[in-house]
């Protein structure tokens, strides 16, 4: 059984089989092997990984990518998401530190809070000390996420910091394909071209509205084609 530390959620409630290192798509050069050196206790960096990108560039997806791999090799992991927690980051964080991979999602959502920033601020020293590498995840870089605690600020400019970009046209197409072909899905590459001039540009109506396609077509027992997208978005 693996272990928990403070509020952390098993690992395998929260990372299904898509959100892996390997499926994430147009990663910058180098931010995969960096994560891989990560999740394997190799970091180069001892400051640790900071992540940052608008909604749905797939920070969660690599935060619990990363998790997945270091305890598929044995480490001990820990993930937790900071919304919801505004207020109560110092009572959530306690024992996050024994963790041989943390990961902290959302850090935006306590940024001006002067107690979470302190709470934030002495977990980090606390992994340091004990030689571990925390990776983070936010929606703008430290310098532009309104943190209002210069010494946390500097800590988390330190470490290695990676843009996420939003995924292109070609991205958005091989997102689909690759969920489609882990679900057994046949995918008409017209009924693809079809689905993407219709559908929002936003990954996670995109990604809802493939599940939902996903449960017709298995429902119905048919492939993912034009008539068929036509039928089950009729309605819309």
């Amino acid at each position: 059984m693996t272990e928990t530390f403070g509020p952390q959620l098993p690992l395998a409630l929260r990372a299904p089989p898509d959100q892996r290192l390997d499926r994430y798509l147009q990663a910058p050069d180098g931010l995969l092997p960096q994560l891989r050196a990560l999740a394997a206790g190799n970091a180069a960096t001892a400051a640790g990984v900071y992540l940052h990108g608008a909604p749905a560039t797939g920070k969660t997806h690599l935060l619990l990518a990363c998790c997945a791999e270091a305890q598929a090799s044995g480490r001990q992991v820990a993930y937790l998401s900071l919304r919801g927690l505004r207020g109560r980051v110092r009572l959530a964080s306690e024992g996050l530190e024994r963790a041989e991979l943390l990961a902290l999602d959302d850090l935006d959502a306590v940024a001006g809070e002067h107690a979470d920033e302190v709470a934030l601020f002495d977990l980090h020293n606390r992994l340091r000390d004990a030689g571990r590498a925390p990776l983070y995840a936010a929606s703008a870089a430290p310098d532009a996420l309104g943190l209002v605690l210069p010494d946390l600020r500097s800590r988390l400019a330190q470490c290695a910091r990676w843009a996420l970009p939003v995924l292109d046209d070609a991205g958005r197409a091989e997102l689909l394909r690759q969920r489609a072909a882990a679900r057994g899905l046949e995918f008409d590459a017209v009924a693809l071209d079809w689905l993407l001039r219709r559908a929002s540009r936003d990954l996670g109506s995109l990604t809802a509205l493939f599940e939902r396609l996903d449960r017709a077509s298995l429902a119905a027992q048919r492939r993912l084609t034009v008539p068929f997208l036509r039928q089950v978005l009729g309605a819309d």
